[in-house]
C-alpha cells in the first residue's frame, strides 16, 4: 500500500469520526426502539457501520 499523504490521512480521520457518530447514534436508536424489526435492522446497521470504520482504520496502520 502506498504512504498517505497528510490530506489523505486527515480525511481518513474525519470519516473514522463520521462512523463513530453514526454508531453512537444508531446504538441509541436502537435501544430506544420498542419495534422489533426495526431495532434488529437498527442494530445491522450499527455492525456495519462498526464494521465500515475498521476498514477505513485499517488504511492509518
Amino acid at each position: 500500500m502506498q504512504n498517505l499523504n497528510e490530506l489523505e490521512v486527515e480525511n481518513l480521520r474525519h470519516l473514522i469520526g463520521g462512523h463513530a457518530t453514526v454508531i453512537n447514534k444508531l446504538q441509541e436508536y436502537a435501544q430506544a426502539c420498542t419495534d422489533p424489526q426495526l431495532k434488529q435492522m437498527l442494530q445491522k446497521d450499527v455492525q456495519d457501520a462498526q464494521n465500515t470504520k475498521q476498514r477505513l482504520m485499517s488504511f492509518l496502520g
